[in-house]
């Protein structure tokens, strides 16, 4: 299937995990991709992993939350590709405590990057898309282009020990339907996908134990305890793939979404709250 076939989409924090999976799985439908990731050579593995299968990719490498960032972003898509379709906002960690124990500077840098990050990408991209979609009109043609905000089901009901990043994820649900009303005269469909337990490095029991962002140590993976409850409670009774999230993102990316804006996808096998 090549149904995104010469779409260009940009994807923050795709060199692991979630995000080097919808970097592939877009890719492999293929969608040329400029890929981001906090260190350069995560970023160059998921380029070597798309090129290796016959696909198009280039990295920019760099924190989400430098302020010229966006900016950089979009102009590789435009420099390189010459055109922008898909922008999937992926990047994050956790960096949890309970609200007493969450000082000033843990709240900030999870707002910072997961919902900041966001703001400002599709802020630099409107000039890009706006243009884009005058042009399309001039042809009298329309094409849908697409935005897939990353939230988790933490955004949408809370969970103990994540305020800030609970705050910072419905944050960007009521962002993601606030770009749809503004941008859907550019015939831009932008959506969310929520997230369950998806395993990763950040929540997975026997993973590294903690990661290094930016200098600090933060600890990651969940308990076994935790895990294994939280595995009896999803209806599938497992926690997902990377491959599993990364479909649910594709599925908002595809023309047969062109009449979908303004929702939020729960990819959590089943599991309410």
């Amino acid at each position: 299937m090549s149904n995104l076939q010469g779409r260009v989409a940009l994807i923050t924090g795709a060199g692991r995990g979630i995000g080097q999976a919808i970097a592939r799985k877009l890719a492999s439908h293929g969608a040329r991709i400029v890929v981001n990731d906090l260190d350069s050579d995560p970023a160059a593995e998921t380029v070597e992993l798309i090129e290796k299968a016959g696909g198009q990719a280039v990295a920019l490498a760099g924190s989400v939350t430098d302020p010229d960032f966006a900016g950089r972003f979009v102009d590789t898509a435009m420099y390189t590709f010459g055109d922008l379709d898909i922008i999937v906002n992926n990047a994050g960690y956790t960096w949890d405590a309970v609200i007493q124990r969450t000082t000033d500077d843990q709240w900030a840098v999870i707002l910072d990057v997961h919902l900041t990050a966001p703001f400002r990408l599709l802020r630099a991209a409107q000039p890009v898309i706006k243009k884009l979609a005058a042009r399309d009109r001039s042809a009298g043609t329309t094409r849908h282009r697409k935005v897939v905000n990353i939230s988790s089901i933490s955004g949408l009901a809370g969970n103990p020990g994540q305020a800030n990043y609970s705050a910072a994820k419905a944050g960007v649900v009521g962002l993601t339907k606030t770009l749809a009303k503004e941008w859907g005269r550019y015939a831009v469909n932008v959506n969310a996908v929520a997230y369950g337990v998806i395993r990763t490095r950040l929540t997975d029991p026997a993973g590294p134990g903690s990661i290094d962002v930016e200098g600090r140590q933060l600890a990651v993976g969940l308990n076994p305890g935790i895990a294994a409850s939280l595995g009896r409670a999803i209806p599938l009774g497992r926690a997902g793939t990377v491959e599993e999230a990364a479909g649910a993102a594709y599925l908002l990316c595809t023309p047969e979404a062109d009449y979908i804006t303004g929702e939020v996808l729960l990819c959590a096998g089943g599991y309410s709250f």
